[in-house]
């Protein structure tokens, strides 16, 4: 059996709440989009950035990129993605979403996605990252970083903003020393049919409550197989992130 081919998009909005304009913010020198693209080409041969606002399009097209022009009115960048692969004449079997905002993403993760489809019976995969008790309360408690369980295959169980799995008879200062815990990375890859098919379907209640698109298509009975990463990223959510990436570089070229 042929081994699957695979292709990367980056979808990229220009408009956001938090930070307007954040895929073109400068990181030492060089656009945000343009060090993601950059990244993802060490490991995808077939990369482009879906982007909604023809700003990003010229950025891209500067630096040799390429990209597919989008409508405005996604709901998400599964959803971007999609009608990018329908418009851009790729034949992968396999697409990759990887967000527009990690500069710093490592091959390595792209390619431990790529992994989980040796098993050809793979419909979506996606990492996670071992929760590093070190990090403490705080950080496992908190809602903009979802948690996954697992099971023996390592497909999906169930994602949540809440703590999961409740430890029963402990108090929570105690769980971390008697449950493993894994965090998401939000990248994701679906089989082409599949994409099609996930794209289609109507927000689901679990999804509505959590805000975690990813639960649509477990409700819905897709399975998401997770490999593991243990890599460090910098997602920018914020100018403050913004300039921590920005510090990170300087560090780097020192």
């Amino acid at each position: 059996m042929n081994k699957p081919t695979f292709a990367g998009f980056i979808p990229a909005r220009y408009a956001s709440t938090r930070f307007p304009g954040k895929p073109l913010a400068d990181i030492g020198g060089m656009t945000m989009i343009e060090r993601v693209y950059r990244q993802v080409t060490k490991a995808l041969d077939e990369v482009y950035v879906a982007t909604d606002d023809q700003r990003i399009v010229k950025a891209v097209e500067a630096f040799g990129g390429r990209v597919i022009m989008t409508g405005s009115h996604h709901r998400s960048g599964t959803d971007r993605c999609y009608e990018a692969y329908c418009n851009s004449g790729c034949k992968a079997d396999v697409i990759i979403n990887i967000q527009g905002d990690e500069p710093f993403v490592d091959p390595s993760q792209i390619e431990t996605v790529k992994g989980c489809f040796e098993d050809r019976s793979t419909q979506i995969a996606t990492l996670v990252r071992p929760f590093d008790p070190s990090r403490g309360f705080d950080a496992l408690f908190d809602k903009n970083t979802p948690k996954v369980v697992m099971d023996n295959d390592m497909n999906a169980l169930y994602f949540s903003r809440s703590v999961i799995p409740y430890v029963r008879g402990y108090e929570w200062t105690e769980w971390l020393d008697h449950a493993r815990y894994h965090t998401h990375i939000g990248m994701y890859a679906y089989q082409a049919d599949i994409l099609q098919e996930i794209t289609a379907l109507p927000q689901s209640p679990l999804e509505l409550a959590e805000s975690l698109e990813q639960l649509r298509w477990l409700q819905n009975g897709y399975r998401i197989k997770c490999g593991v990463s243990t890599c460090p990223t910098i997602g920018i959510d914020t100018p403050e992130d913004l300039e921590q990436a920005r510090q990170y570089v300087t560090q780097l070229n020192d």
